[in-house]
């Protein structure tokens, strides 16, 4: 039943990301917006949900919530460092002859250094604050990283541009009318449908998968650090890979490195201010990782070439998490 139930995640978790791609991009043409800010902002934020939620009802749940909230918190932006950036290399390699720009990835080069320029500083910021035992100095903490959230999204707005209008969309799966362009109800509607099933095959995934685990008596930590992100940040990794597949290099791109600007700073805030704080050696070492993997990031996109040497990079960095916390 158990695998039954986890396939039934995948599938609802496919088919969430699948509308929600089709609706960003649609609401991005409402709203005037380029591929930019629909990927940093709206796309970003709206499948960081599932992930965000996990640290509320962590610390909702007593016990080891805290140490679940934390995990979470960190193993969020770890997995986007690590594996995401993997599988945008890996889409652009494995794609490349059908891709007009093969393994080139044609991500704005400004919005990258936005995204990485938020992202480092603060979730750098996030990792100090955590080696520090004064609860006053974290909440000073909080409301700085989400004073830098709001700059952020100033900044991406304002850098956003007109979007193109004679790029070819593919019809909103919602739109039963087929009338061109849809109405604003009718893609709300579908990005409403498409988050709702995005959680609900996250929440799904995350406690089945919980299962297995304590049958094979993996610890709390790991469920945090590793299990519960990978299995949340899935809405990213997917709809990064249907653009890269669809030459929508951009909104890839723009997904992951928003979603880190967000998850380095907004459920960082909410750590620090519901929780103690305190990284242990496991949670500093999957920040100090996240940190190293996005440095690889931004250093490849800001060449524009997606190689093999990248892909195994970030693979060693997220294998490497898995050995410290086996061996340690």
């Amino acid at each position: 039943m158990t695998l039954l139930l986890l396939a039934a995640s995948f599938a609802l978790i496919v088919a969430g990301a699948a509308l929600f791609t089709n609706a960003v991009e649609w609401l991005g043409r409402r709203l005037n917006l380029a591929e930019g800010p629909v990927g940093s902002l709206l796309a970003a934020v709206g499948t960081a949900l599932p992930e965000s939620t996990i640290p509320v009802i962590a610390v909702l749940s007593g016990t080891e919530g805290e140490e679940v909230a934390i995990g979470a918190i960190i193993g969020a932006p770890f997995m986007l460092a690590t594996v995401a950036m993997l599988l945008i290399a890996a889409s652009a390699l494995l794609y490349k002859d059908r891709r007009s720009s093969g393994t080139e990835v044609t991500a704005d080069k400004r919005t990258v250094r936005r995204d990485f320029g938020f992202f480092a500083p603060s979730f750098a910021t996030a990792i100090v604050l955590g080696q520090i035992d004064s609860k006053p100095v974290h909440i000073v903490g909080a409301a700085l990283l989400v004073g830098v959230y709001v700059l952020y999204v100033r900044r991406t707005l304002q850098a956003g541009g007109d979007a193109d209008e004679e790029e070819e969309l593919k019809p909103l799966y919602f739109d039963t009318s087929k009338q061109d362009p849809p109405n604003t109800f009718q893609i709300v509607a579908q990005a409403v449908v498409a988050l709702a099933l995005i959680i609900a095959g996250a929440e799904l995934f995350v406690t089945e998968i919980t299962k297995v685990a304590e049958d094979i008596g993996v610890s709390a930590l790991v469920l945090s650090l590793i299990i519960a992100p990978l299995a949340t940040e899935l809405p990213e990794k997917i709809n990064s890979v249907i653009w890269m597949r669809r030459d929508k290099d951009q909104l890839a791109v723009g997904n992951v490195t928003g979603a880190m600007a967000f998850q380095g700073t907004i459920p960082v805030a909410l750590g620090l201010v519901v929780t103690e704080w305190q990284l242990d050696r496991f949670a500093t070492a999957a920040g100090c990782l996240a940190l190293g993997g996005a440095g690889l990031a931004y250093w490849r996109l800001e060449k524009g070439t997606m190689n093999v040497p990248a892909a195994v990079g970030w693979a060693v960095l997220f294998l490497s998490l898995i050995v410290f916390v086996i061996v340690g």
